[in-house]
Formats: structure tokens, C-alpha cells, sequence
């Protein structure tokens, strides 16, 4: 039997990984890393808890007091946190220390102005289904170290899509779009399996019936060569349920606006918390 794809992957990965909190996401990446051969003996978590993550994976509640020259740090706290955590961290930064942030609204001048020791800083945003090798992450960092750089991508390549995002103006636009885009899917899909239950389907059933009917439709149009707007035209048989049920969705591009709304807010605030607010 052939193995899951990624398995084996990390093997033989030896860089030091310290991650500076473990909620969700960052957890959701290290689960993934970890099914992809990662050695945990090679991770330290940083949580003031405590709690374990992980067999195998030390877990301290600050700040080590020394770090290898080559570690790569994860930011996976609350970006509010990052003055704090900056000041344990930068004495332990070296040339050859690669920053990995993923804290939403924080921009590379203001993490270079909080570790300015550390030999390299890359933007990252990865979305939930990186925990089953399905995520999207987005990468923007410095051009200075050209190996860092690839390190760091090939390491989310195991965790799905990679995409590299030249102009960092345009990061807030791609967590909105990548980052919050599953909980956005979320209600859709939880919305959809209601309004089945409102006609009188058995709400267990509705709920199956719609999670299935996104993961279908998510795959075909993945796998594809047509446009989910060509393929949603091609369901749709002229006069029949499927046209009706478009014709919806499509009257006054309701469906388009309310994503854009959708899109604009979760970006707006991205630049507000990018100003401290």
C-alpha cells in the first residue's frame, strides 16, 4: 500500500525548530510536520502553560537561554505579544537564525525592528487544512538570504499550496482571501446543510448531505481544467432547479458583493491591528 503523500518527507530535516506558541494554526503545522517524519526530538515549544503537544516534544514555559546558530523560530503567538516575546528572543538570534512569523497584521519592519539580530525573517499565512496537508500558505520575506528563503518554502510545501506574495502591501488582501477563507467556507457549508433542514430534510442528514456535496464540488473543481464559473454554467440546464437556484445567487451579483464585504472587512482589520489598534 503506497504511503499518504509527505510521509517520510522530514527524515531526515536536522534544523532545530523552536516555536514561540502552539495554538491552532501553529499546532496545526506542527501536527503535520511531525506526520511527515519530523523527528520531535528536533522541536521545542515555548508555552507559558505548560500543557504537552506532541510525544516527543519538549515543552519549556519561556525562553530557552541559548538556541542553535541555525534554529528556525515560529511566531505562533498573538501579535500583541510580540514586543515581549522579541525581548527573550532577540539575545538568542544569530546570523543564522530564520524568523517565521505568522502573526496576522504584522508587517517585516516592524518584526525586523523586534529581532534585529536574527539572520532572516520570512511572513508567513497558512490556513487551517495545513494540518492535513490541504492548507494554502502565503510567503513574503527578505531577499538576503536566498537559502533561508528556500528552506522555509520547502517546509510549507508539505503543508499544501505555497504561494509567494512579491508585494507585502498586499498581504492583509491574502489572509483575507486564503487565511480566513475557511471559516468563511464554514458558515457556507453550515448554512447551506440549514437551509436544507428548512425545507425538511433531517438536520444529521442535511449536515452530512452539505459537507459531502463542498468537498465534491471543492475536489472536481480542483482537479478540472474548466472554471468554477464555467463548471457552475455547465450544472445548470436552462429552465431547470439548478438555473433557478443561480438565478439567486447571481440577481443583483448578491453572492459577489457579499463576499467582497466579507473580504474588505477581514482585510480593514488586518490594517488596524497592523496600527496597533
Amino acid at each position: 500500500m503506497a504511503k499518504p503523500e509527505g510521509v517520510d518527507a522530514l527524515r531526515n530535516w536536522s534544523t532545530p525548530l523552536l516555536l514561540v506558541g502552539c495554538g491552532n494554526m501553529a499546532g496545526q503545522m506542527l501536527a503535520r510536520w511531525l506526520a511527515c517524519g519530523l523527528d520531535p526530538a528536533h522541536v521545542t515549544v515555548v508555552r507559558p502553560s505548560g500543557r504537552d503537544v506532541a510525544p516527543g516534544v519538549k515543552v519549556v514555559t519561556a525562553a530557552p537561554e541559548s538556541i542553535a546558530d541555525d534554529t528556525l523560530i515560529l511566531l505562533g503567538m498573538k501579535p500583541y505579544q510580540l514586543a515581549d516575546v522579541a525581548r527573550d528572543l532577540s539575545p538568542l538570534t544569530g546570523a543564522g537564525t530564520t524568523i517565521v512569523s505568522i502573526l496576522a497584521g504584522t508587517p517585516l519592519a516592524d518584526l525586523r525592528g523586534h529581532l534585529p539580530t536574527a539572520g532572516a525573517i520570512v511572513r508567513a499565512m497558512p490556513n487551517l487544512p495545513v494540518g492535513i496537508g490541504q492548507g494554502v500558505t502565503a510567503l513574503h520575506g527578505e531577499t538576503t538570504r536566498a537559502d533561508a528563503m528556500a528552506q522555509v518554502q520547502a517546509l510549507m510545501a508539505l503543508l499544501g499550496l505555497v504561494e509567494l506574495i512579491e508585494d507585502e502591501g498586499l498581504f492583509n488582501e491574502v489572509t483575507a482571501l486564503s487565511g480566513c477563507g475557511p471559516a468563511f467556507l464554514f458558515r457556507f457549508i453550515d448554512a447551506l446543510a440549514r437551509a436544507g433542514a428548512a425545507l425538511g430534510l433531517p438536520e444529521a442528514q442535511a449536515q452530512r448531505m452539505a459537507l459531502a456535496t463542498v468537498a465534491g464540488a471543492a475536489d472536481f473543481a480542483r482537479v478540472g481544467i474548466d472554471s468554477p464559473a464555467i463548471l457552475a454554467d455547465r450544472v445548470a440546464s436552462p429552465g431547470g432547479m439548478t438555473r433557478e437556484g443561480l438565478n439567486m445567487l447571481d440577481a443583483d451579483d448578491r453572492l459577489e458583493r457579499l463576499m467582497i464585504d466579507t473580504l474588505q472587512a477581514a482585510r480593514d482589520r488586518g490594517l488596524a491591528m497592523a496600527r496597533g489598534e
